[in-house]
């Protein structure tokens, strides 16, 4: 008879979202006030905030409404980023997002899977890095691990499960690259 997954055994004590109980609450409630919420829209105070909270966020970024971050401490925003309504920045480990780049509506990132060849699903987490210049397209996902290159594109619906070269066009589930990236003045 084949094993089965049994999640009563399920441990996620290696863990460790590197903040104590008290911060991870109290960043909780104000990812639904300031930044999941659709009728915040001011830019400002959501940089502070994201700052008081350990992310290092850059120059002028824009983050529109309806976005949800789950630690920042664990996140690193460079200058001119625009992160678009609905993504959702489920960092359970280090994710850095290059200056000048882009996260259209929708788009999701993860730094967290399971490991389902085992009977006790563990936790597997790795960091994802956006680098300068990248544009990922609206509903598409950056799976854990993933590296995408500068000025990289990921066109919309696609899903990034590898790295993803510099100066590539990539499409698809899973994307595959189906150009280079000309950038003209």
């Amino acid at each position: 008879m084949k094993k089965q997954t049994d999640l009563s055994r399920y441990d996620n004590k290696n863990f460790s979202p590197g903040a104590n109980v008290f911060m991870q609450v109290l960043w909780y409630f104000t990812n639904a006030l300031f930044f999941s919420n659709r009728l915040f829209v001011f830019v400002r105070p959501k940089r502070m905030i994201l700052r008081l909270f350990g992310a290092k966020i850059g120059y002028r970024v824009m983050l529109k409404p309806a976005i949800n971050i789950k630690y920042p401490w664990l996140l690193e925003i460079g200058d001119y980023v625009w992160i678009g309504e609905g993504c959702w920045i489920d960092n359970l480990t280090y994710v850095k997002i290059g200056a000048h780049s882009v996260l259209s509506q929708d788009t999701m990132i993860l730094t967290g899977n399971h490991d389902y060849t085992k009977v006790t699903f563990d936790l597997i987490t790795k960091p994802v890095t956006v680098e300068n210049g990248c544009w990922i397209g609206a509903k598409s996902i950056i799976a854990p691990g993933v590296n995408c290159g500068e000025h990289s594109v990921l066109a919309v619906l696609s899903a990034a499960t590898k790295d993803m070269e510099p100066y590539s066009v990539y499409q698809g589930n899973p994307a595959i690259k189906i150009r280079e990236r000309n950038i003209d003045e």
